[in-house]
């Protein structure tokens, strides 16, 4: 008797506007029959696609022709920045994957005491530097292990604080009687939930690789769910991500694995219709990041 426990990943949560985004094609087009069909497979209803599309198209970010699920709709302008990921930032973290953007051992700190006149800014120049991967030290003092310096300079200096800001490297941190780098990545960092995240996005990549290279081919259908799936994973486990170097991290670091997959799998997807105008932008978007720094190599055998 079996115990009924299934292996199938656990996909993250997609919202419908970002459904609707991400299945925009390269002639700017969304197919209304695909669109409910894939949010069907998603777990949504009808109903709620009907007024996405109702909201989408009052703010004129879309236009439709014809009716239900024979309709079509029309982006107004580029609509990929919904479901994008920033693409400097995971062509960094490729570059890492093959060894091409080693750490010089240099650590970067931010300082900076703003008033509370001035609370806006300085907020807005704190998200700035944990957006950019930086920990806080203590009150109002941040480091990174990447130089996100001048990032950090142009926008205290369009937030009108650059006076208040300091910026200084060092290669000699400590924190308390702690110096040791890999150990102060691992107290300044949550890598063991950043890694499960990478853990999460590795499974379903795994699957979906499984499943595209099955004798049965997925539907249509299926591999737009797959495509979308892919990304909003991509999303959840790289937003968080500080992009440490290798050298701070333990080895093999998770999301090596879990972005080689996943570069594997946008290869998949996008194999039977590359020069086609009507696939996906996402394929051309995440394959392009993926593999502009080099070829993916497939992770080791033994790994999980």
């Amino acid at each position: 008797m079996t115990s009924g426990h299934s292996t199938e990943p656990v996909a993250p949560e997609i919202g419908t506007r970002t459904l609707v985004f991400a299945l925009v094609r390269e002639d700017g087009r969304v197919d209304a029959g695909e669109l409910y069909a894939v949010a069907e497979a998603l777990g949504m209803t009808d109903q709620q696609v009907r007024l996405c599309l109702k909201r989408l198209i009052a703010e004129g970010r879309f236009t439709q022709e014809g009716r239900g699920r024979k309709a079509r709709l029309l982006a107004t302008a580029d609509p990929t920045g919904a479901v994008a990921p920033d693409v400097e930032y995971v062509r960094h973290a490729y570059r890492q994957d093959r060894g091409l953007a080693p750490w010089d051992g240099t650590w970067h700190l931010f300082a900076f005491a703003i008033p509370e006149t001035a609370r806006q800014a300085r907020d807005a120049l704190r998200d700035t530097l944990l957006h950019l991967g930086a920990a806080p030290l203590q009150g109002g003092l941040y480091v990174s292990a990447n130089a996100i310096g001048d990032i950090v300079e142009a926008h205290a200096r369009h937030l009108g604080v650059l006076a208040s800001l300091t910026r200084l490297t060092s290669r000699d941190l400590r924190l308390g009687e702690e110096g040791e780098a890999t150990r102060l990545a691992a107290r300044l960092w949550p890598l063991p939930t950043i890694a499960a995240r990478y853990e999460e996005l590795a499974a379903l990549a795994s699957a979906r690789l499984t499943r595209l290279s099955a004798p049965r081919p997925p539907t249509g259908i299926e591999r737009l769910t797959y495509a979308i799936e892919l990304a909003a994973a991509f999303t959840t486990a790289m937003e968080p991500d500080p992009l440490l170097p290798p050298e701070l991290l333990t080895q093999p670091w998770p999301g090596t694995r879990a972005r080689t997959l996943a570069a594997q799998c946008w290869e998949a997807l996008a194999s039977d219709d590359e020069e086609d105008p009507g696939r996906l932008r996402l394929f051309r978007l995440y394959g392009d990041i993926a593999t502009s720094t080099g070829p993916v190599r497939p992770p080791e055998l033994d790994e999980r």
